[in-house]
């Protein structure tokens, strides 16, 4: 784990039962910051054990003041937030409530809902029981299983950050272990390559297309968030990679399922995940002092939040109406005005809430505008199967 390291202080204390006692002068948590620290025994005497705690500084001492330094007291929290994985999350001792929380169940409906437009993309998906329950599969490979390992590993290469942001998060807080996080990353995995193994040989493939989709994405997922390539390192790259598989990916694992990918399919999808970079970006916001602090380069940190929060509104709207100025060129002009009217509630929101304050409205910019751009994705899915 890389520290950034710039001055060490010495703080003596003498017994052991008195480490509650101990004043760091970043305690993020003591658990947290005992693996960060290095601890030595300087001493011991017959009446206890006297040590020495060396303890990295960080930036974190710029920014501590406007972060909490612990989970908000019992009951300040919701307990809908924290099944769903959001901020304003309570705290929770259950272990399955937060191996769900890692989960962030609020960014499953993205991919399921790719699913659903690459099988209406392929033209070839009917309401018979066999084809709901293949594609029921495939949501379930696309959101529980390989999204839950996205984000689950997402924040394990995060916890420094999250450390500083949101220092009450499971990993930092210490409320889930090593090797608990570990495990949930490993079985999540392995069980999206292995449904993706038999959604491949239930559609009959002789090449198995979604177990290599499976594959590359959860791939694109690591290398997103670990080192040494960590692409979120980069706004642009990072922010692009994970608009490309939110939107794309699902899109291509629900039209293989069903049908064929064209060509024509990769690019407009690809197109459509450059509006992807636009919402990755509504969530680089929230982070600005603790990327900053870690070194990352997310667009509001390299860019100031001003101009990122016009650059994330624009990669938004300029590929849906370059999308609807393909549709129109394509001879579909009912499907490019269809697109337009859904672009039009997204800008009215987008000025209501996030260009006024990003972090304020995040949620509220949302939940109020998403939902049009997916019914705008599903819009050209219908599309392109005519």
């Amino acid at each position: 784990m890389t520290s950034i390291l710039n001055t060490v202080s010495s703080i003596h204390a003498s017994r052991v039962s008195s480490v509650g006692a101990l004043s760091l002068r970043n305690p993020v948590s003591v658990e947290f910051t005992r693996r960060r620290s290095v601890w030595s025994t300087s001493e011991s005497e017959s009446s206890g054990r006297r040590f020495v705690v060396r303890a990295a500084e960080t930036d974190t001492d710029k920014v501590k003041s406007q972060v909490p330094d612990k989970a908000p007291a019992a009951g300040g929290g919701s307990s809908i937030n924290q099944l769903l994985g959001i901020k304003g999350a309570a705290q929770e001792t259950n272990k399955w409530k937060i191996r769900l929380q890692l989960t962030k169940p609020v960014t499953w409906p993205p991919l399921v809902w790719g699913v659903v437009c690459g099988a209406a993309a392929s033209g070839n998906f009917h309401w018979t029981p066999e084809d709901v329950a293949k594609s029921i599969l495939c949501m379930m490979m696309s959101g529980p299983c390989l999204t839950g390992y996205t984000q689950t590993i997402n924040d394990w290469y995060d916890r420094e950050i999250d450390a500083i942001n949101e220092p009450y998060r499971p990993i930092p807080s210490g409320a889930i272990s090593e090797q608990e996080v570990i495990t949930q990353v490993w079985v999540l995995l392995l069980g999206g390559l292995g449904i993706a193994g038999v959604l491949d040989v239930w559609a009959g493939h002789t090449t198995p297309t979604l177990f290599y989709l499976a594959l590359g994405g959860s791939l694109l997922s690591y290398i997103y968030s670990a080192p040494p390539l960590k692409l979120k390192q980069n706004g642009w790259v990072g922010n692009f990679a994970l608009g490309a598989s939110y939107i794309s990916l699902p899109w291509w694992a629900g039209q293989a399922l069903f049908g064929t990918l064209t060509p024509n399919v990769v690019v407009l999808t690809l197109l459509y995940s450059i509006a992807g970079l636009g919402i990755a970006i509504v969530n680089d916001f929230k982070s600005v002092e603790g990327d900053r602090a870690m070194g990352l380069q997310s667009l509001p940190v390299a860019f100031g939040t001003e101009a990122a929060k016009w650059i994330c509104v624009s990669a938004i709207d300029v590929t849906q109406l370059s999308v609807a100025g393909y549709l129109l060129a394509s001879g579909k002009p009912y499907y490019a005005l269809a697109l337009l009217a859904l672009i039009i509630p997204q800008i009215v929101f987008q000025f209501k809430y996030f260009l006024k304050d990003p972090v304020k409205y995040d949620v509220k910019y949302q939940a109020s505008a998403q939902p049009f751009l997916v019914l705008g994705i599903f819009v050209t899915a219908l599309a392109s199967s005519h």
